[in-house]
């Protein structure tokens, strides 16, 4: 979501890097895909998203990693150290900074970190995101307190859900029990996330 504002508010067109078309099983083949997207930015500038880069940017000393991802990053940081005619943006974005190869911080002039919202802004990403609809007496409090955790675009889901109930229930506004019902429901979601991964 960062970086396709960004892209809006630069006027630059925006590309997502799709990872399952760019690693393939095929020795030397990835790094070649890899070198045509940087290739491109050199010709077109704009903001480039690499989604889920831990898959790409992952330790290179990792055990269950296969050479053949270590050469692929190798390749990633060597193309990043040349020179850009276009001054094309790279954004890489990971929810698991910590299996990240130290090396590419070196590559990059910002590193981004993304807390929980507080509760100002809990709100200020509600009422923009309820809009159009009238939002006028919500119970912030308790919209606060269940939004509490979450990230900035579960709460975003959370309240296009919201949007769209009202809008099928054929309403102009929106009550707080609308917005309380989808943010736990996204918090339910995490929750099942989370205990899957523990079982498995």
């Amino acid at each position: 979501m960062s970086s396709e504002a960004l892209a809006g508010e630069l006027n630059l067109p925006y590309y997502v890097i799709r990872l399952e078309g760019l690693i393939t099983r095929y020795m030397g083949e990835t790094a070649a895909k890899l070198r045509l997207v940087f290739d491109e930015t050199a010709k077109r500038r704009g903001v480039y998203l690499f989604d889920e880069f831990d898959a790409v940017g992952a330790h290179r000393t990792s055990t269950n990693d296969v050479a053949e991802m270590r050469r692929v990053l190798n390749s990633f940081l060597q193309f990043m150290e040349e020179g850009n005619s276009t001054d094309s943006l790279i954004v890489c974005s990971t929810n698991h900074p910590s299996l990240l190869d130290r090396a590419l911080l070196r590559r990059y002039d910002l590193v981004l970190e993304f807390e929980a919202p507080t509760a100002d802004q809990i709100k200020q990403i509600l009422v923009n995101n309820l809009r159009p609809m009238s939002s006028a007496r919500l119970g912030w409090t308790k919209i606060v307190k269940a939004a509490d955790g979450l990230s900035q675009s579960e709460i975003v889901r959370a309240a296009d859900d919201a949007v769209k109930t009202a809008i099928l229930d054929d309403r102009r506004t929106i009550a707080t029990e609308d917005v309380v019902q989808r943010l736990n429901q996204r918090r339910e979601m995490r929750d099942a996330f989370l205990d899957e991964k523990r079982v498995h």
